[in-house]
C-alpha cells in the first residue's frame, strides 16, 4: 500500500483524538493542503477548494511544485480564481491516499496500514477536517468556499456544520444528497474491487494488487463522468488498426475501448483501492437532511431543509445538462435551498457536452462564471 503525495504538499495535524461523525475517533490524523497567493493583513481573502474523490491538493503549479495541477487552467495569476487577489487553499480529502490520513496511512496503534481498520468515513468528517485546516491557517472567515463534485457535498457540510465559516459559496456539479443512480454506479465500482481475489478483504500488497477490480471500477466511473454525446463525437464507431490483438476473440476492437483501458491503467496504481472504497461509500451516505433530523429533531426534514439552514451572503450553483452522475436538478436544488436560507443564490445551467467532468476541461464555459462571481466580492 502506497500514499501518493505531490512535492511541496504541506500538512496540518488534526486534534489528537478527532471525532468522526459515525461515532469513531481518529488518532494522530493529518490533512494535506497547498496554497497559492498571499493572505491579506485582514485575513479576509481566503478561498477554499474542496475536491472530488480522486484529486490531490495540487490544484495548480506553485512555488513549491512547478508541475501543472488538476485545475491548472482555473487557478493562478490572472486566471478565473486569481491568486493575485485571493489566498487559495486546496485541501486533500480526509480518507484519501494523497497525503491526508486514510486507509493507506500507518495506524499509530499498530505500526501497520489502517486498511479496513480505518474508522467509518463520512462526508461530514472531510468537512470538519477542512475546517480545522482553515482555522490552523489563522482564517476566521473565508471569502468563498468552492466545491467540485464530491467537494460540492463536502462544502455544504462544511458550511452547515461551521456557521459563519465563509461569506459566499460556489457549488460546481455537486449535490446535497446522493441519488439512487449514482449510489448504484458507485456500488458496482466497489463490488468490482471487492470481488477481485487480490483485494483479499483489504489486505493486498504491491505484488498482490487488485488491479483488475480497480480497472473495472475506473472504467465504469469514466463512462459516467462524461456524456454519451461526447463519446459519440469523440470516438464514433472507429475501430482500432489491429482487431483482436493477441488472438483474444473478445479483445479490444474500438477506439473507445482502447481509451478506457489506457485511462484505467494510468489510474489503478495511483490510487489506493481501500481509500477508493471509503470515499465512494461516504458519498452514498450523504444527505444534508440528516443534519435536520439528527441535530434539530425535525424528523420530516429533507436535503432542502438542510440547505435552508446554511447562512451565506451569496452563492452560485453550476451544473451541466449532460451530467448523469450529479444531474442538473441537484444543482438547482442547492440554489433553491440556499435562497430559502436567505442567500442571494443563483443557479447556472451550462450546455457543455462533456458531462460531469466538464468543470475540469470546459474552462471556456466554467471559467467566466467563476471569474464573474469572485470579481463581484
Amino acid at each position: 500500500m502506497t500514499e501518493f503525495i505531490p512535492v511541496g504538499t504541506r500538512f496540518v495535524d488534526l486534534p489528537a483524538a478527532f471525532p468522526m461523525r459515525r461515532g469513531c475517533t481518529l488518532h494522530g490524523g493529518r490533512v494535506a493542503y497547498e496554497t497559492w497567493g498571499t493572505l491579506s493583513a485582514a485575513r479576509d481573502n481566503g478561498v477554499l477548494i474542496l475536491t472530488g474523490l480522486s484529486p490531490d491538493a495540487h490544484a495548480a503549479s506553485n512555488d513549491a511544485n512547478a508541475e501543472p495541477g488538476w485545475w491548472e487552467a482555473m487557478v493562478g495569476p490572472g486566471k478565473p480564481i486569481d491568486t493575485n487577489r485571493w489566498f487559495l487553499i486546496c485541501v486533500n480529502s480526509l480518507g484519501s491516499c494523497k497525503g491526508s490520513t486514510g486507509p493507506a496511512s500507518i495506524n499509530p496503534t499498530t505500526g501497520e496500514p489502517y486498511r479496513l481498520d480505518f474508522p467509518e468515513l463520512s462526508v461530514e468528517d472531510g468537512a470538519d477536517a477542512a475546517a480545522h485546516v482553515v482555522r490552523a491557517l489563522g482564517i476566521e472567515q473565508l471569502a468563498c468556499v468552492i466545491g467540485n463534485s464530491m467537494g460540492g457535498m463536502v462544502s455544504l457540510a462544511f458550511l452547515l456544520r461551521h456557521p459563519g465559516s465563509a461569506r459566499t459559496h460556489i457549488n460546481i456539479s455537486g449535490a446535497a444528497r446522493a441519488l439512487p443512480f449514482s449510489i448504484a454506479i458507485r456500488s458496482l465500482q466497489r463490488e468490482a474491487i471487492r470481488l477481485d481475489p487480490n483485494w483479499n478483504n483489504g489486505r493486498y500488497s504491491d505484488e498482490t494488487y487488485p488491479e483488475s477490480g480497480m480497472r473495472m471500477a475506473r472504467k465504469l466511473g469514466v463512462i459516467t463522468y462524461r456524456s454519451a454525446l461526447e463519446w459519440d463525437g469523440r470516438f464514433g464507431r472507429v475501430r482500432l488498426d489491429s482487431d483482436r490483438a493477441d488472438g483474444d476473440p473478445f479483445g479490444l476492437e474500438f477506439e473507445v475501448e482502447s481509451y478506457l483501458e489506457a485511462h484505467a491503467r494510468r489510474f489503478v496504481r495511483r490510487f489506493d483501492p481501500n481509500c477508493y472504497l471509503y470515499l465512494s461509500r461516504s458519498m452514498d451516505w450523504f444527505d444534508l437532511g440528516d443534519y435536520c433530523r439528527e441535530s434539530h429533531g425535525n424528523h420530516d426534514a429533507d436535503a432542502r431543509g438542510g440547505l435552508s439552514l446554511i447562512r451565506v451572503e451569496r452563492a452560485l450553483s453550476i451544473g451541466v445538462h449532460t451530467d448523469i452522475l450529479f444531474p442538473l436538478q441537484q444543482q438547482e436544488e442547492i440554489a433553491s435551498g440556499l435562497a430559502a436560507g436567505g442567500a442571494d443564490a443563483r443557479f447556472l445551467p451550462l450546455e457543455s457536452p462533456q458531462g460531469h467532468d466538464a468543470f475540469l476541461v470546459d474552462i471556456q464555459r466554467f471559467g467566466p462564471a467563476v471569474r464573474d462571481f469572485l470579481a463581484a466580492l
